[in-house]
């Protein structure tokens, strides 16, 4: 036998209770204009009837989906996990929903991402560029429909769009000057595509503490590479075959610092005696490794959390305008045995 029961509709509500369809609406959405009697009345009316409330629905009519995209390069790194975690938190607490996407490092993903995230109509979008990624123009769109976008970490400046990150420069001018101040004079840099601001500027950090200590920039002590694990065994051998052998290496991430490390510890280099270590990031692995990496510690999930916490607060408090200021959030320096020498 064909099942004829159909979905009860605020109209079928209205009809019994002998009151608008509006009245109803507000009802159920908690409208303060509606007497409290009348709501009771009329949700108890709605159950007993089985009307169930169509959010989805609702947020079409509205133009809103209550969603907050999230590009990101890849899911994969403890930091990216961390500030996924703060974002989830607080979206989740504002009863927002969260689309997460991964450029899996291409600019070719991350536009096709971002035409996902438009079409999906997302109300706000949060992005840290891919690693190759040459133009923001995939994200105008965002702005021409007023749909806010927030930078976090990898960042880019694009009108109206706020930016949250660490003071890159700075950050990598004191620990290449940690370096120094152990004894190390020749420092090899190894870095990933100079076109993301924080490889450029911690690249911008390490070469101004060279020059404050008069020690003459090399541009053959550069390595540009993916910081991969894979890079940094491969950076390795080309430290390896310099001569003389560098005394510091800085490493723009952990993850490649650490196979660096320990492709040069195999060859029978003595860390930090022959050769001191430092990275960026205070990846978990920093003190699985012997000798323990010193390196940059910023918090992912504290950057997560003031990243969506500013897009909610735009999102509840809207006005015509972007949110349109920038947040540096606080670093710290983790010195460890990699780099003591003195």
């Amino acid at each position: 036998m064909a099942d004829n029961r159909k979905d009860i509709t605020i109209y079928d509500i209205a009809k019994k209770l002998h009151i608008s369809a509006a009245t109803v609406s507000r009802a159920l959405q908690d409208h303060p204009r509606v007497n409290k009697n009348t709501k009771k009345l009329i949700r108890k009316t709605a159950e007993e009837m089985g009307y169930h409330f169509n959010s989805f629905a609702s947020n079409l009519r509205k133009k809103k989906s209550k969603v907050i995209g999230v590009i990101v390069p890849r899911l994969n790194s403890n930091f990216m996990s961390d500030v996924i975690a703060g974002i989830e938190k607080v979206v989740n607490n504002a009863n927002y929903g969260l689309f997460i996407s991964q450029s899996l490092e291409t600019m070719q993903r991350e536009i096709t991402n971002a035409e996902a995230m438009l079409n999906n109509r997302v109300e706000g979008l949060l992005v840290s560029l891919a690693y190759n990624t040459t133009d923001v123009d995939h994200f105008k769109e965002f702005i021409r429909r007023k749909t806010p976008v927030i930078f976090f970490d990898r960042v880019t400046e694009l009108e109206n769009c706020p930016l949250i990150h660490i003071d890159n420069f700075k950050a990598a001018y004191e620990i290449t000057l940690h370096l120094i101040d152990q004894g190390c004079k020749r420092i090899v840099h190894i870095t990933g595509n100079l076109l993301r601001n924080v490889y450029a500027d911690r690249f911008a950090g390490y070469k101004k503490a060279l020059e404050d200590r008069g020690i003459p920039f090399d541009d053959s002590f550069v390595i540009v590479n993916d910081l991969s694990a894979a890079a940094g065994t491969a950076a390795a051998e080309q430290i390896l075959q310099m001569t003389p052998l560098p005394d510091g290496v800085f490493s723009s991430n952990d993850i490649c610092a650490i196979a660096c490390m320990l492709a040069v510890k195999q060859a029978g280099i003595k860390i930090p005696q022959q050769l001191a270590f430092a990275g960026f990031n205070n990846d978990p692995t920093c003190c699985v490794v012997e000798p323990n990496l010193t390196t940059v510690n910023y918090k992912g999930y504290e950057m997560g959390e003031v990243a969506a916490k500013m897009m909610i607060n735009y999102l509840i408090d809207k006005d015509d305008a972007q949110p349109a200021h920038s947040v540096i959030l606080r670093y710290e320096l983790l010195i460890r045995e990699s780099s003591l020498r003195k």
